[in-house]
């Protein structure tokens, strides 16, 4: 072979070097791993980097609070099994998005929260940069994990593992720290498409051991009143079919939880959620399907049988023995553990008795004759029910519609009221039983779905993240927010002895919240009663478009703290205190 010439070898070095930077890599990386969508809010120094993922065909969702873009993430991953992207700058915005990330890691769901940060240099040795703060350190005790890359060609590397540890396993928040530095951070192009790489097989299947499947039907059919739990991790899973193939083929009554709604219809012949209360005192063996014995099912004590054993499905042996022994632990994803359930279980095996689904079908048409004979009164000024019965007869007509549900009062009875029937239609307050997380929730679920989104909000607890129907006017989403708008955080009557200014717990009893949405281009609607709030609705859905609905219900509606008042700490009663003198 011929050597290449003095002039060939002048020519070729003559030839510049492609370049990328940091920011290229980023949206590369993310592009690979079919990132489709960010939620965030720009600034030093990610606002290049959102201009750069829209213009490569990543879809970005700008927002007006960084809460409420992280949220919208957290939910996205619920809604599609992959990790939800959050973009936010640092220091304040970081710790704003750090609220969702926590509470997705809390609540399950895969998200990770990229943000940009001061120079390392500056911060380590606190020289008092822009925006410092050691944002590292900061995240690490309220998610699942975080990382920092400090070198542009650790940005691949970075996504694909902030990404993989979101997903798999028990799925949670991750922390991905960018500084500045590393997002201008320039390389030839070559070298950096080769730091990049495409995950295999993120979440992984992981299979019940036989001995421990078997351990669970002998505990089953033995049992005399069985139950089966749903939780939000049964949705989660996608394993819609299999879940009923079980749950049919079993008999075993159900209980939902709320988030688990629709997973089989609320309306199914097995579903004792409206005889609660009697199926946990009652049943001698719980399975516990993608549902953990915390606070929401009182650690597995309070109301339940002292003398119940549980079955669980948990995807994280360290769920096991939380608050209660579980006698037939099943450490498997959940799609996984029912596969090996149907295959060892012999025909017949499990079956629940009729005396036991028959008890519970009594109590539930007691239940369910009580709760008619409520949602038929129509008092005025407009109660709860009046106006929760309203939307659920209109959405009813509109199955495809997911209902995001947040509040004290708007969230208890709403849970109630409003039947669901298609699976993880039902978005809400969770695990935490966090108050903001409503319109982050109802964008995420429009722009993933594109489906109508109907928000059923306590007016408190919209104010958390209201500014946000800028957002939904923005990008036209098909959005109706209905606020239960009684004045109040939890009612609107409270007084305040001491002087005239407001109560700590009343809010403006006037506010006009449709009008509000009308500044930004939406349409407002005003009722005062159910036929109203039928009409409103009606028309908003037929619309296609953003609308909120002010619901005007009466200010001595509700209760303190809704169905968890027995959580406030008992200590001198407010009426007991004597007011200081002025």
């Amino acid at each position: 072979m011929t050597a290449p010439s003095t002039l060939e070898t002048a020519a070729a070095a003559d030839v510049p070097t492609e370049l990328t930077d940091g920011y290229h890599l980023v949206v590369d990386a993310l592009k690979l791993n079919d990132v489709d969508t960010i939620y965030g809010v720009v600034g030093i120094p990610i606002t290049d980097l959102a201009r750069l993922a829209q213009a490569q065909g990543i879809r970005y969702i700008g927002f007006r609070h960084e809460s409420n873009a992280g949220h919208a993430a957290a939910i996205a991953g619920y809604l599609n099994k992959k990790p939800g992207v959050a973009l936010t700058v640092s220091a304040p915005g970081f710790l704003n998005g750090l609220v969702a990330l926590a509470n997705a890691t809390t609540n399950c769901f895969p998200m990770v929260q990229i943000s940009g940060s001061s120079e390392r240099h500056l911060v380590d040795l606190k020289q008092g940069d822009y925006e410092e703060m050691d944002q590292l350190a900061a995240a690490q005790p309220f998610v699942k994990a975080a990382y920092r890359v400090s070198r542009v060609e650790d940005i691949g590397r970075g996504i694909a593992r902030a990404l993989r540890t979101a997903i798999s396993g028990r799925p949670g928040g991750v922390y991905l720290d960018i500084p500045a530095a590393v997002l201008g951070a320039i390389m030839p192009k070559a070298e950096g498409d080769r730091t990049l790489s495409r995950l295999v097989d993120p979440a992984p299947r992981q299979l019940p051991a036989p001995e421990a499947v078997d351990r669970a039907i002998e505990l089953l059919a033995s049992a005399e009143r069985p139950l089966i739990v749903l939780g939000k991790g049964a949705a989660y899973a996608q394993a819609d079919a299999k879940v009923r193939q079980f749950v049919e083929s079993t008999g075993i009554p159900y209980v939902p939880m709320s988030m688990a709604k629709g997973l089989l219809p609320d309306d199914h012949p097995q579903s004792a959620a409206t005889a609660r209360s009697l199926a946990l005192k009652k049943a001698d063996v719980v399975m516990l399907i993608g549902a953990r014995l915390n606070w929401l099912l009182g650690h597995g004590r309070t109301g339940w049988n002292p003398d119940a054993k549980f079955v669980q499905i948990d995807i994280d042996p360290k769920e096991m023995d939380s608050n209660q022994p579980i006698s037939a632990p099943l450490v498997g994803d959940i799609e996984s553990v029912l596969d090996a359930l149907a295959e060892r279980t012999k025909p017949g095996q499990i079956q629940a008795p009729s005396a036991w689904r028959e008890e519970l079908g009594a109590r539930s048409a007691q239940n369910v004759a009580k709760m008619a004979r409520r949602l038929e009164a129509d008092p005025h000024p407009m109660q709860f029910m009046g106006a929760l019965k309203a939307v659920r007869d209109v959405v009813h007509q509109h199955p495809e519609t997911y209902i995001v549900n947040e509040g004290a009062n708007a969230l208890d009875i709403a849970r109630n009221v409003i039947d669901m029937h298609v699976p993880r239609h039902r978005l809400d307050s969770g695990t935490w039983g966090v108050m903001g997380i409503g319109m982050g929730y109802a964008i995420a679920a429009a722009v993933e779905s594109g489906a109508p989104v109907v928000a059923v909000e306590g007016d408190s607890a919209f104010g958390f993240s209201g500014i946000e129907i800028e957002t939904i006017c923005r990008y036209k989403l098909p959005v109706i927010t209905v606020i239960m708008n009684n004045g109040g955080v939890y009612r609107g009557d409270d007084t305040n002895p001491y002087d005239d200014e407001p109560a700590p717990t009343t809010l403006m009893s006037a506010a006009r919240h449709d009008l509000l949405i009308e500044s930004f281009g939406g349409k407002g609607y005003r009722a005062t009663t159910p036929a109203e709030v039928t009409a409103a609705l009606t028309e908003a859905l037929a619309l296609g478009g953003p609308a909120l609905i002010d619901c005007v219900i009466d200010p001595s509606a509700g209760t303190e703290s809704g169905h968890i008042s027995h959580l406030n700490p008992k200590g001198i009663t407010v009426g007991n205190i004597t007011p200081a003198k002025k």
